[in-house]
Formats: C-alpha cells, sequence, structure tokens
C-alpha cells in the first residue's frame, strides 16, 4: 500500500516532501506593496505563484496570483514570481483589490 501512496503523492514524510510545503520563497517591498513568492510545488516542478499585500484605507488587502508557467529551480520561480508581482504592480496598482 505504501507504494502506491508513494506514487500518487500521499506518502509519509520524506525530506524533499517537507521542503516542497507551500510558503512564502522570498520577497520584496516594491512601490508600497509587499511581493511575495510562493512556493507552489507541481510534481518535480515549482508553478508561478505569488501575493501582493498592501494596507488600503487602514484595511490589509492581499491579491494571489498563479501562472501555468513551470520551472525546474525554485531560485528561477522566485525571481519570475516577484517580476510578475512588479509587472502587475505596474499595470494595475491598486485595481487588483477591486
Amino acid at each position: 500500500m505504501s507504494f502506491w501512496k508513494n506514487l500518487f503523492g500521499g506518502g509519509g514524510g520524506n525530506a524533499d516532501q517537507k521542503s516542497a510545503e507551500p510558503g512564502v520563497a522570498g520577497e520584496e517591498n516594491y512601490k508600497g506593496y509587499l511581493v511575495k513568492a510562493l512556493i507552489m510545488p507541481a510534481g518535480s516542478e515549482f508553478q508561478l505563484a505569488g501575493l501582493i499585500e498592501k494596507t488600503v484605507d487602514g484595511e490589509p488587502k492581499s491579491y494571489k496570483f498563479v501562472r501555468a508557467d513551470r520551472f525546474s529551480s525554485r531560485d528561477d520561480m522566485v525571481g519570475f514570481a516577484l517580476a510578475k508581482g512588479r509587472q502587475i504592480i505596474d499595470e494595475q496598482g491598486d485595481g487588483i483589490y477591486r
């Protein structure tokens, strides 16, 4: 039974699986926003995902984005996720929170 669990992602606590748990892989401040690169495992790759946060009128706001792009390198994914967050901010500004 454990063979099938491991094969389909139900296997238990190996070290690689723990390091691939969703979380923040990198972050930066940009034009008053906090852009975070989120870890989103997709098989043996990382899918491009991020979070943009800002306090607007005293209320914390967040905008999560996920793109179809996948990377074999975690560092590459982080760089592209932060760049995508900057691009979204430049194009839409506070409009992402509407």
